[in-house]
């Protein structure tokens, strides 16, 4: 296998991203009738009202995050001179194989390419797998931070500095 190839998605990687994303989040949500999947599967609209970036590995998209810049309706915790980003989705099939670290790491260089001085993000509390990778890319916890977006939904926010 090669190595991730980061780049801005294109208009034929949108459907795919879509599928990946409700695939990477599967085990969190409630099925398939869960209003979340539809937005998990929106790639278009994440494209359009955001940053959509994707990890390509010999041709596949095999991953895909969203930066949410200041007046991007995807921003949810981030406040002024942070960057903030969504839903970092790794194929099922492509975890372990770096591909979710080289998206969280393309995270990191383009906000600091940007001048932001901080990153925060909000994670479901049972993403323990994810919480590995932001620790060991230097995010903390910031839990005066966490949230519930609805009843049993738990939020919990993490912030990197930059």
């Amino acid at each position: 296998m090669s190595d991730p190839v980061i780049r801005r998605a294109r208009p034929e990687d949108l459907e795919a991203v879509g599928e990946l994303t409700v695939a990477a989040y599967a085990e969190f949500t409630e099925g398939p009738n869960d209003d979340y999947v539809a937005r998990l599967r929106d790639a278009a609209r994440r494209d359009r009202e955001a940053e959509l970036w994707v990890a390509e590995v010999d041709g596949a998209v095999l991953g895909a995050v969203t930066i949410a810049l200041p007046g991007s309706p995807w921003r949810e915790i981030g406040r002024d001179g942070e960057g903030e980003f969504r839903m970092l989705a790794v194929s099922p099939a492509a975890r372990r194989m770096g591909v979710g670290d080289a998206l969280a790491r393309l995270v990191i260089d383009r906000f600091r390419s940007l001048g932001f001085r901080t990153i925060v993000m909000s994670s479901l509390d049972s993403m323990a797998a994810a919480h590995r990778i932001y620790g060991r890319l230097g995010y903390h916890r910031v839990p005066e931070r966490d949230w519930s977006p609805r009843a049993g939904v738990n939020l919990i926010a993490f912030e990197k500095e930059l």
